[in-house]
């Protein structure tokens, strides 16, 4: 985890050098503030991670000496044929750009997303895959 405190440690500057940069050529002030809330986020999160770094125990992707066998094996499972996350990626799509032009879009969109979501939770009940 010290890892990833540490690229979130070396963000903070970056977004607080990068915000006066934009301050002083633009006087622009909600990007300045976008800028400098970014670099308050990553302190937030470094100092989070860091913190919680020092009191747990190491991870097996943290130490030198750690065999590829020690990690978690089990991570999850994801489908590998399943075309049903890119219809729930759509009907979002369609959503927001209904917040854009039309509220019918919305409403497309919304039914759309419910009929992705159920394909998608009941994909190994039905059809070739079925368990």
């Amino acid at each position: 985890m010290k890892i990833e405190g540490r690229l979130f440690a070396l963000g903070t500057p970056f977004f607080f050098i990068v915000a006066f940069i934009y301050w002083y050529f633009s006087r622009d002030p909600i990007g300045t503030v976008a800028l400098a809330l970014c670099g308050g986020l990553t302190v937030i999160v470094a100092f989070y991670i860091l913190y919680t770094a020092k009191r747990v125990y190491p991870r097996p992707e943290d130490r030198g000496d750690a065999n590829i066998d020690e990690a978690d094996p089990e991570y999850g499972f994801f489908s590998p044929h399943s075309w049903w996350p890119l219809v729930v990626g759509f009907a979002t799509f369609l959503t927001v750009f209904g917040l854009v032009f039309a509220v019918w879009l919305i409403a497309l969109g919304a039914f759309v997303l419910v009929l992705a979501i159920i394909g998608w939770l009941f994909e190994y009940y039905r059809g070739e895959f079925a368990q």
